[in-house]
């Protein structure tokens, strides 16, 4: 969880005789095991007018997951993983069922066992039925399979009424529709999620490092990426993740599945010889593996948890393709911009695959991915990191810049949109940006759902019925 909202309450960096108070974090939870723990838990909190809130393994930067005086609902425990031949909702095929708090690294460990693969997220500790789909959920296989909310099949849920539903294209079709990219912890609390899994197969992957050692070169080679990236936007099943800052360009990983290191090479090729005839030095790999999740091991190191920092305040915006195409000279010098200005160095990063509708098999209203996305060329990921014993004068500072950061991107891509999951929870058009023209629909949902707002997270879909009083309470606005 972001340390923004865990605020300097109860630090492990402040000396032992320092006051420890739960400062933002809930006051109670409830470790649920059932839709009756839910649905106690709903009538509770209903009942006694206290603020409720949804954790399940707590990769939040906005601030949906805790809340000063509340009583949360914890389904991190919801681990149950089970695999069958699905058959309905225009799918027929192998399925995974996962309970609410199954971490990526289980899930992707149990489908390989099996001979299968499923779409998930790059953090090994991400909880995949949680925020993660219910954003949209993006991963290495999304340029084969989509994102996440591209792949569900059904939800099990607990709706504010205390009601036990399953949401599918055909049972609940609205709240499945919903749960399905238009933001977590506002339309009903889930239990387990059902989603397609697909045949294992060979996975060929890259990385590749270069410094600025020529700030002429150094920019021009990411230019030259960013031109790349439309090609392999051609590329059936193509991923990049990279990230450059003023100094470094990494490319931390690529995948192409079911496809040879030497298939990658190809595509590569005409961008290293450009290194080299701009002089940069560089690191450079492919390789292939077996499966999905060797790749995934191969490429995500210190497994279970991974090397993934939370001392960080995180931005980003995602990036049409008609931008890279047509404004090219224009988004360079921004990036240049961003990464030379401000209090701490900034990151750039960048996951780039094709889930257009026509990709990945679906249509436009199938489910509440924010539009902007089929139009993207990739998604930047900003982050900025901080000292672990950082103060909240710094991070709030930070904070700051970053919505400052953004809308230097949003200059560039009017009409575009950012990825909720990784966004900021202050920026002002957060009802454009991370849901787009499907708002007004979502709200219509929301209130037939959660007609009392009992679920609140800072810019999810209705959050603006209430604001949030300095002890935490929730009062209408």
């Amino acid at each position: 969880m972001s340390p923004y909202w865990l605020n300097e309450s109860c630090s492990p960096f402040t000396p032992v005789e320092s006051p420890c108070t739960l400062g933002n974090i809930a006051s109670y939870a409830i470790n649920v095991s059932s839709a009756e723990d839910i649905a106690s838990g709903l009538r509770f909190a209903t009942d006694n007018n206290i603020r409720l809130t949804i954790k399940n393994t707590g990769h939040d930067f906005l601030g949906r997951s805790t809340g000063r005086g509340s009583l949360a609902l914890w389904t991190y425990h919801l681990k149950s993983i089970s695999f069958l031949d699905y058959n309905g909702g225009g799918y027929a095929g192998p399925a995974i069922k996962m309970g609410a708090g199954v971490p990526a690294y289980q899930a992707f460990s149990a489908a390989a066992d099996r001979g299968l693969r499923i779409s998930g997220g790059y953090c090994p500790t991400v909880g995949l039925v949680g925020g993660y789909v219910q954003g949209g959920g993006h991963g290495a296989l999304q340029g084969l399979y989509g994102l996440a909310a591209d792949n569900t099949l059904e939800f099990e849920v607990v709706t504010a009424k205390g009601e036990h539903l399953k949401a599918t294209p055909a049972e609940n079709a609205d709240l499945y529709w919903a749960l399905n990219g238009g933001g977590g912890s506002t339309y009903a609390v889930v239990l387990s999620q059902t989603a397609k899994a697909h045949a294992d197969g060979r996975v060929a992957g890259a990385s590749l490092t270069f410094n600025n050692t020529d700030d002429d070169a150094y920019w021009e080679a990411v230019s030259s990426w960013q031109t790349l990236l439309l090609n392999f936007d051609n590329i059936h099943g193509f991923n990049t993740v990279w990230g450059l800052t003023n100094q470094t360009f990494l490319l931390y990983s690529a995948i192409l599945p079911d496809s040879t290191a030497s298939a990658m090479a190809n595509a590569l090729d005409p961008f290293i010889q450009q290194l080299q005839d701009l002089g940069l030095e560089h690191t450079y790999e492919t390789n292939d593996d077996a499966t999905f999740y060797e790749h995934f091991v191969r490429y995500t190191p210190s497994l279970p948890y991974g090397e993934y920092l939370t001392n960080s305040v995180i931005g980003g915006r995602l990036i049409p393709r008609s931008v890279v195409r047509d404004s090219l000279p224009a988004l360079i010098d921004t990036f240049r911009n961003m990464t030379s200005t401000g209090s701490s160095p900034l990151r750039i990063n960048g996951i780039a695959s094709n889930i257009s509708h026509a990709r990945v098999g679906n249509t436009a209203g199938s489910n509440a991915v924010l539009p902007a996305w089929r139009e993207a060329l990739y998604t930047t990921n900003l982050d900025v990191h901080f000292d672990a014993d950082a103060p909240m004068a710094v991070i709030r500072q930070l904070q700051a810049e970053m919505n400052e950061k953004q809308d230097q991107l949003k200059v560039l891509t009017p009409g575009s949109g950012a990825y909720v999951n990784e966004a900021t929870f202050d920026n002002p058009d957060w009802k454009r940006d991370y849901y787009g023209e499907n708002y007004g629909r979502l709200l219509g949902i929301k209130r037939r759902y959660d007609p009392g707002h009992l679920f609140y997270g800072p810019a999810s879909v209705g959050s603006d019925y209430w604001t949030v009083a300095s002890d935490g309470r929730l009062c209408k606005t």
